[in-house]
């Protein structure tokens, strides 16, 4: 039997066991919820495949996203957690690790039951103190997004829409 007590390579094995649940790393705590339901799914994947660069922008980010990839980040636990969809400028390196390139952009969809996750200290207030510039809190069933900028208040937003984001990126959250 193997025991571990680095965060990474227990997320790392619960994933590879098929265990039904995510597990994160926030601010020296290991967190945990199951694993996300048809709808949250659904709509992760319709909102990705909305990404493209702002039309008439030639800044040059790639709106690159990828999906519930492990990401840790710049603060001082260095905290690995799995946006449901982080967007990048360029194309992340693979590895078999997590990320430590961090994200233009991080879209999160709420889940029955752990909308604290996302909306909580640990949610979009964390990445803006990481230096994500955008933050997008979906709501499926609320009809509504939560649009989070460093230095703005948040902007609630009827879906759907479609919004800018800092990097160059545009997203149509249904």
């Amino acid at each position: 039997m193997t025991t571990t007590t680095d965060p990474l390579e227990l997320m790392l094995h619960t994933d590879a066991s098929g265990a039904p649940v995510r597990l994160e790393y926030v601010r020296g705590h290991t967190k945990w919820e199951a694993s996300p339901a048809v709808r949250h799914q659904k709509a992760a994947k319709r909102i990705e495949a909305s990404i493209r660069p702002i039309p008439g922008r030639t800044d040059g980010c790639a709106c690159y996203s990828l999906q519930d990839v492990f990401i840790r980040f710049p603060d001082p636990d260095s905290s690995i957690k799995r946006p449901d969809i982080a967007i990048f400028c360029v194309e992340p390196p693979d590895t078999d690790s997590a990320l430590d390139l961090l994200p233009a952009a991080v879209i999160e969809i709420l889940s029955l039951g752990y909308e604290e996750k996302d909306i909580g200290d640990e949610g979009a207030p964390f990445y803006l103190a990481c230096g994500v510039r955008d933050v997008l809190v979906v709501d499926p069933r609320g009809r509504s997004v939560a649009h989070y900028r460093p230095g703005h208040e948040r902007q609630d937003l009827a879906t759907p829409v479609i919004l800018d984001l800092l990097c160059g990126c545009q997203v149509r959250i249904p």
